[in-house]
């Protein structure tokens, strides 16, 4: 992807998810705002915003009329968690599912499950191949079974660009722990002993 236009996208991806406020761009509760906003926000042209929704390898950014929105990502004060969720699909998928972490993350998450942070929700990946719903550091990928999320009350939704979204992961959700790097190779008995309590 063109140098510029990956500037651009982090540009448009940090006002959707994050600076709408900020910027002084109104945002409805799932997350949407006016393409008019974010073109005068961001002093962009119709052009150069069309050819970063285009080019997002990851597709990132939902476009519907004269408006638009992250796909996902976004800060918890920025919108309200109950309509961005209404806006998505119900995961309904019985097959794991994927969080791509670093290893120093993955011992945290042993002792707490995974959290949603300073963001809306968890992303996890549909297959270990995905591009989406993984960070770009990830050393391991954990295995989440839907069902377990399930079981805790807790709803699985897919955003429009095929990443799975939860609020939270419990511990006990996850089934397995896969290295991806050689470093986390060493790492992963010590990782898989920290998931079963030792």
């Amino acid at each position: 992807m063109d140098r510029n236009i990956v500037s651009q996208s982090k540009r448009v991806s940090w006002l959707l998810r994050h600076g709408a406020a900020e910027a002084g761009v109104a945002m409805d509760g799932a997350g949407w705002v006016l393409v008019s906003d974010v073109l005068r926000a961001l002093r962009m042209s119709e052009a150069q915003l069309e050819a970063v929704v285009g080019q997002n390898d990851k597709q990132r950014f939902e476009r519907s009329g004269d408006r638009i929105r992250a796909s996902q990502g976004h800060s918890v004060s920025v919108l309200s968690v109950e309509a961005l969720e209404a806006s998505w699909k119900s995961f309904e998928g019985d097959g794991p599912v994927f969080h791509g972490t670093n290893v120093g993350a993955a011992f945290s998450i042993a002792r707490e499950g995974i959290t949603a942070q300073k963001r809306s929700h968890v992303h996890l990946a549909a297959s270990r191949e995905s591009k989406v719903g993984k960070r770009w550091n990830v050393e391991v990928l954990l295995v989440v079974s839907p069902a377990r999320v399930r079981a805790h009350g807790i709803g699985l939704f897919e955003s429009p660009n095929g990443v799975i979204l939860a609020r939270r992961i419990p511990v006990d959700c996850i089934t397995g722990v896969e290295s991806v790097t050689r470093g986390a190779q060493e790492k992963l008995a010590a990782l898989r002993a920290a998931f079963k309590g030792g």
